[in-house]
């Protein structure tokens, strides 16, 4: 009775909003279009939407198809392009969404070594994703999700590849320099440095500024880890990253770095895959090879 073509009719619909638009979409006449869901509320009993003039609204019945679409068609068409790719002789691509700014020099790592251990598979990195992850993972835009916040939800099996520290990094010639660790009214004079990101999902301000009610003399946001670095090395402000990645940056930049707090912020990055995926073969590749090569960050 439901096809998956009714499911796509629907899909576009809601996307074009007339019917025009979606059977132009869908390569299909206005008049066939038509015929098809005309025939499925006759087969169901309901209508699945109502003319508004030029445009269609989805009815309840027509609002719930609608949802079950959004889950459905992306795993037909993710399912097609594997089918398509072991056709041509390759095992298929695995797409991997980034939750984590830093991560990407750890992906590197990562991502020679496992593409020299399955030559027939691709790798993509959907940058794009870095702060919507999670879902990105359950409508399968991506196949394995790098963040050091998981989020346990029924479905998605996560990892731990390694443990790291959250620092604040200075210049060498800082006044802070010196000490050992940094307490949250030191940073009220200071410039912070992060990445583009909601503040609360930033370690610093997040488990370090906000509980103690402080906050830094003034914020600023840049993309890059090279151009925060060379800022803090120039004396412009401080930032936290990951002390595995500051130990890199050591041998080429004038920085050094502090704990955060007494205790400081200790942090894990979980490789994140959807369960009915977690037994591929070179899904458990990538994480084998991920534990591996986290012991190249400590």
């Amino acid at each position: 009775m439901l096809e998956r073509s009714h499911l796509a009719i629907l899909r576009e619909v809601d996307r074009c909003g007339t019917l025009t638009e979606a059977a132009e979409r869908l390569h299909l006449t206005q008049s066939a279009l038509s015929h098809a869901i005309k025939k499925l509320e006759t087969q169901l009993g309901t209508t699945v939407w109502v003319k508004e003039g030029r445009q269609l609204r989805l009815t309840r019945a027509g609002q719930y198809l609608l949802g079950l679409a959004n889950r459905l068609l992306p795993q037909f068409e993710h399912a097609e392009v594997l089918m398509q790719q072991y056709a041509a002789g390759q095992r298929g691509t695995l797409r991997i969404g980034m939750e984590c700014h830093p991560c990407y020099q750890w992906l590197l790592k990562t991502v020679s070594p496992f593409l020299a251990a399955w030559p027939k598979v691709d790798v993509d990195v959907k940058q794009a994703f870095q702060f919507g992850g999670m879902a990105a993972l359950f409508g399968y835009d991506i196949d394995v999700l790098i963040t050091p916040d998981p989020l346990f939800k029924e479905g998605i099996a996560f990892t731990p590849v390694f443990d790291y520290e959250q620092v604040l990094v200075v210049a060498s010639d800082h006044p802070l320099a010196g000490k050992t660790r940094v307490l949250p009214e030191q940073l009220g004079s200071e410039t912070l440095i992060s990445y583009p990101v909601e503040i609360e999902r930033l370690d610093v301000f997040s488990q370090f500024l906000l509980p103690a009610g402080c906050s830094p003399k003034q914020h600023k946001t840049l993309e890059t880890t090279d151009i925060i670095l060379q800022m803090v090395a120039a004396g412009r402000g401080v930032a936290a990253f990951p002390d595995w990645l500051v130990k890199e940056y050591c041998h080429k930049l004038p920085v050094t770095s502090l704990r955060l707090g007494p205790q400081g912020i200790q942090k894990q990055i979980h490789v994140g895959v959807r369960v009915d995926d977690n037994e591929l073969d070179f899904i458990q590749g990538f994480i084998e090879i991920a534990n591996q090569t986290s012991g190249m960050t400590r």
